[in-house]
């Protein structure tokens, strides 16, 4: 019996991120696959559409995208849905990148952010953006002048709240420095304009690098945490077969860990989630004790995976209600650090 006959009715429980007390499903739904960066023949409009409501109808209701997700094509998706159920939603969308032909550039003037709001606003079919975040801070603008204007949209009633998301280049940061000092600096200011209700950063059983200075930042500041990539884009589902391959526009195809020496050296991994899983039952999957290891990190911390199919939306709603044991996290944190660089 599959996952969409057998998890019923039942809701995922609620979390709350941020001193305003943001209320969202404590597995969110990231929306990025459905338009951008993996294997364009496979997505699918009306599919994607299905699984944003099957996300709503399971609780899931934080909803993760960003203009530049498209560009603005992933959107203009969710525009279609939330016409229909804005109360069921919480939107969360981004500002400060521009994609290019071959580039990715940041734009953090203030002049800008206002503009890219207002046209978020209008392809997302709503009078207000529950979270809207800086995706990248324009190293040509000060931090604190992109993060006022961001600020100022909360007071004109177009924002709800304010997030950031993470710079964790591993390739660029100073020796001696942590994976995200830089983040930290960048928190340290924008708190001093105005509050920070989230932070979204990578956080998988196979990247765990936040546990060490980010999110007891957060957790100390009562900050919301948004996991991004709980399953090491699509690698603990253990669903993908080392040498496969990607199709040229999957970001996979250029991703070192993605090679197929690395995904075979990286086996045990995936096997370690299988075993856990079995533990809890015939129909647990490695991805679910994945995100339930996201979960057990802190109730300020909510996963975000990205999925376009109804099936996986399920499944990973499902993880909300996978109690880890203590023996199961200690197994976990036994398993193998993962080998090649994620850079």
């Amino acid at each position: 019996m599959g996952w969409l006959e057998r998890e019923g009715n039942e809701q995922v429980e609620r979390r709350t991120i941020g001193a305003a007390a943001l209320s969202v499903g404590a597995v969110g739904l990231g929306c990025m696959p459905m338009s951008w960066a993996y294997s364009t023949s496979r997505q699918r409009g009306e599919e994607s559409l299905r699984a944003v409501h099957r996300a709503l109808d399971l609780g899931s209701t934080l909803l993760d995208t960003a203009d530049m997700y498209g560009p603005f094509t992933n959107e203009l998706l969710l525009g279609r849905v939330l016409k229909e159920r804005r109360r069921d939603a919480f939107v969360s969308t981004k500002v400060g990148l521009l994609v290019g032909e071959q580039h990715i550039v940041a734009n953090g003037r203030p002049g800008y952010v206002r503009r890219a709001c207002d046209a978020s606003l209008r392809r997302l079919q709503t009078d207000v953006i529950d979270l809207y975040q800086l995706h990248r801070a324009d190293p040509e603008v000060p931090v604190e002048e992109t993060w006022g204007a961001m600020a100022e949209l909360v007071r004109a009633g177009k924002v709800r709240a304010l997030g950031l998301c993470a710079v964790g280049a591993r390739a660029a940061r100073r020796p001696g420095t942590g994976l995200y000092d830089a983040t930290i600096r960048q928190l340290e200011r924008v708190q001093q304009v105005f509050p920070v209700a989230a932070v979204q950063a990578e956080l998988s059983v196979w990247s765990p690098e936040a546990l060490e200075t980010l999110l007891p930042w957060c957790e100390a500041r009562g900050v919301g945490f948004l996991a991004a990539m709980p399953l090491g884009n699509g690698f603990l589902t253990g669903t993908l077969t080392p040498g496969e391959g990607f199709e040229p526009d999957d970001v996979r195809a250029r991703h070192p860990r993605f090679t197929a020496e690395m995904m075979a050296a990286n086996q045990p991994i995936v096997a370690g989630l299988r075993r856990i899983a079995r533990r809890h039952g015939e129909h647990v999957t490695p991805a679910q004790v994945a995100l339930a290891w996201v979960l057990a990190q802190g109730r300020h911390v909510v996963p975000v995976p990205g999925a376009k199919h109804e099936r996986w939306v399920a499944e990973n709603a499902g993880a909300a209600r996978l109690r880890l044991t203590r023996e199961d996290l200690a197994e976990v944190a036994e398993l193998p650090p993962a080998q090649g660089s994620w850079d």
